[in-house]
């Protein structure tokens, strides 16, 4: 199978986009997501995504996991997407819709002169109840400061849905955090019937958190666009944080901000890295 694609990344959550409106998704996708992201015999990327024709808004949002599952919705993702649309000249609307396994999400691209466009987005409204996350034995209620015990320590959870489910805790220095093997251990922990993302939040002060990421799927990434709105949540909901903050990733920064109409809006860059054509695996 050969197909044209161009590679994009936001604050370093590196995708691999194909514009798949003619054709359609393509067959055996999930084991194509695995071959085309792997960073050895493929081209490289935390996921695959595709654009595609929707009936309920401007452009329908596809995106598959390094290890070939399917994520409902991709922060950095979706910005990667937004610009590439506007960027080919798909859509001449600097404001558009997307529907996207989370729902229609709104991204809109912000120009600055002398400045790369960043884009925002309109994440929606986050997700606190437990069984719609989902976390299992909470029922209704939030899962605030709850505590979880992986690998024989016990630590403090704050659930949250951005579409995608996510598990944050607050810990006093990110780079202590053995992630390869904690974040698996999070991720398939028996709260979490669809597994989960896990984020690592340092509060640096009420407007400024850091954060590393495990991502479901992905194991260890750059950056996690619904992981920074998820964990702003967390931290306005444990009283540590405004409800506007900047999020600083390994692989750049986001400003996130909860508004007053219960909606998250994101803010950061998308960056083209380099188009061609993939042909698949051969043999010799």
């Amino acid at each position: 199978m050969a197909f044209a694609f161009t590679k994009w990344q936001g604050c370093g959550n590196d995708f691999v986009l194909v514009d798949a409106r003619k054709s359609g998704l393509f067959a055996n996708v999930a084991e194509l997501s695995k071959q085309v992201c792997d960073r050895h015999y493929g081209i490289g990327a935390d996921g695959l995504i595709f654009v595609l024709p929707s009936s309920v808004a401007d452009f329908c949002m596809r995106i598959f996991n390094a290890d070939g599952s399917e994520a409902e919705m991709c922060g950095n993702g979706i910005r990667c997407f937004a610009r590439l649309v506007y960027d080919e000249g798909m859509t001449e609307k600097e404001s558009f819709s997307v529907e996207t396994g989370a729902g229609i999400l709104v991204p809109r691209i912000v120009k600055e002169a002398g400045k790369q466009p960043c884009v925002e987005v309109d994440m929606g409204e986050p997700v606190l109840e437990a069984k719609r996350i989902p976390v299992k034995g909470f029922g209704e209620e939030r899962v605030i400061a709850k505590e979880i015990e992986v690998l024989g320590k016990t630590y403090q959870a704050t659930c949250v849905s951005m579409g995608n489910p996510h598990c944050v805790v607050f810990v006093g220095n990110v780079d202590d955090v053995a992630m390869e093997s904690v974040g698996p251990a999070f991720e398939r922990h028996t709260w979490f019937p669809k597994r989960t993302n896990t984020e690592f939040v340092a509060v640096q002060d009420r407007t400024h958190l850091r954060m590393r990421v495990w991502e479901r799927g992905a194991s260890v990434t750059l950056a996690c666009g619904t992981g920074a709105c998820a964990s702003l949540v967390a931290a306005v909901l444990n009283g540590r944080a405004e409800r506007s903050a900047e999020v600083e990733l390994d692989g750049g920064r986001l400003q996130i901000a909860w508004s007053d109409n219960n909606h998250i809006y994101m803010t950061g860059p998308a960056e083209r890295v380099f188009s061609g054509v993939y042909e698949g695996e051969s043999e010799c």
